[in-house]
């Protein structure tokens, strides 16, 4: 006979029991093996950082904590961000997509997301505020010029197939800026912008859009154009 401490578990061959001597409690765990996967993880952080804020500066916007010209400057550039983070090909594929990406991390962020879907600030997408009133004729009279040409441009561009996502939505948000410049009223085919900037927001910079889209996009910017002029 002989005696023995029971043990706690039921051992097996492979049971291990760490000892001392093979765990450092002070060493520093790391997360990545190469720079590669340091860069990766880092820059995936920076993205969930952008949408925590992204989400507060809504907010600050809705409760008027924060100016309109301040709102619009920062959610800009947080959109900027995190559209470029997400330009790299091994950031993207491990992001996933946006709703995979808040559910790994609980993410609850319903003003982000719908800003990320947009692509553009609040701001942008619909004026809050009647637009502010030329001091003169001459000043008003330039801006509906400037709409006017950047509606030209656009129609130009799809003319001689310049169809690709990074060269419309920059002429997208520079009509929609315009024309709530000039009027704050709803014209026919307006909401057609704001759904082509969606579209065209979910898209690659290099994606294009094929015939029928192009047709169907090109329809709906004249009709955009003929309404802005119908209210001036």
């Amino acid at each position: 006979m002989y005696s023995s401490r029971q043990l706690a578990y039921a051992p097996t061959p492979y049971s291990y029991v760490p000892t001392s001597s093979t765990i450092n409690l002070d060493e520093e765990v790391k997360l990545y093996a190469t720079n590669a996967e340091r860069d990766l993880y880092e820059t995936l952080a920076e993205v969930y950082s952008i949408i925590l804020t992204l989400d507060s500066i809504e907010k600050a916007y809705l409760k008027d904590s924060v100016t309109e010209s301040e709102y619009t400057e920062t959610c800009s550039r947080l959109l900027k961000q995190y559209k470029s983070n997400l330009a790299d090909e091994n950031v993207l594929r491990e992001f996933g997509d946006l709703e995979n990406f808040k559910r790994e991390w609980n993410l609850e962020c319903p003003r982000a997301t719908e800003r990320i879907r947009v692509g553009i600030p609040a701001t942008v997408e619909q004026p809050f505020h009647k637009p502010v009133q030329p001091g003169t004729e001459a000043a008003a009279a330039s801006l509906v010029v400037a709409a006017t040409e950047n509606f030209i441009t656009l129609l130009d561009a799809i003319k001689i197939g310049l169809v690709e996502k990074d060269t419309l939505h920059p002429l997208l948000v520079e009509i929609i800026q315009a024309v709530n410049k000039v009027t704050d009223k709803e014209f026919e085919s307006k909401g057609k912008i704001i759904q082509w900037l969606i579209t065209l927001n979910q898209m690659r910079a290099a994606d294009k859009l094929d015939e029928a889209q192009a047709r169907e996009f090109q329809f709906d910017m004249e009709q955009a154009y003929y309404g802005f002029k119908a209210t001036l």
